[in-house]
């Protein structure tokens, strides 16, 4: 009985700190697996607003936030580019959107069957050959919205820290919603994107 009172002690001492985790989502791989299903950093409230949109990427506090006009409509936390894969600055435009992108650079290398072989290649600078009889998948890149070359918004994994290649990783059901409320033109009048180290 004894044992039994101080492992719900220690669940209850989890479960407080959890509540008080400000990026506490499911939708993010590396947020506390007792947090729960809330998540009180990002939102979205769009769907009924109507005005032009426009993306703000701020690098330093791993946010991105959704404008329709002047209307602050969704925010989202981010993963950007780690050291040496920095996610550029500046001002850009949404340019592609492609809700089933594959990385054509990075990803595994797979038997006939889908297994894996090897984990995480880079298939330009990897110094190790392809294996013989593998095929190369790229890295999933769902509900991709371009900005530049091959940078762009998707959503994947989120260690809590900046960890992509140069992308802005999102949570899943946030990078839908962007995805749906961003426009996209070649004629480079897409959806307006600034990235900033504030």
């Amino acid at each position: 009985m004894h044992r039994l009172g101080n492992v719900l002690a220690a669940c209850a001492i989890v479960s407080s700190g959890c509540a008080t985790d400000r990026y506490a989502s499911t939708g993010t791989a590396y947020l506390n697996p007792f947090a729960g299903s809330w998540d009180n950093v990002s939102f979205w409230d769009g769907d009924e607003v109507v005005g032009q949109s426009s993306i703000k990427i701020d690098l330093v506090h791993q946010r991105v936030y959704f404008y329709k006009g002047d209307q602050l409509v969704g925010v989202s936390v981010v993963s950007t580019g780690r050291e040496g894969y920095d996610t550029p600055s500046g001002e850009f435009r949404i340019t592609q959107k492609d809700v089933d992108r594959a990385s054509n650079l990075y990803g595994d290398y797979v038997d006939p069957s889908g297994h894996v072989v090897m984990r995480n290649v880079n298939i330009k600078l990897d110094p190790d050959p392809q294996p013989p009889g593998t095929t190369f998948r790229g890295a999933p890149m769902p509900y991709f919205l371009r900005i530049q070359g091959g940078i762009g918004m998707h959503a994947g994994y989120l260690p809590g820290y900046p960890a992509s290649h140069g992308c802005i990783r999102l949570p899943e059901r946030r990078a839908v919603r962007f995805f749906q409320n961003a426009a996209c033109r070649y004629s480079c009048s897409g959806t307006p994107v600034e990235i900033i180290k504030s």
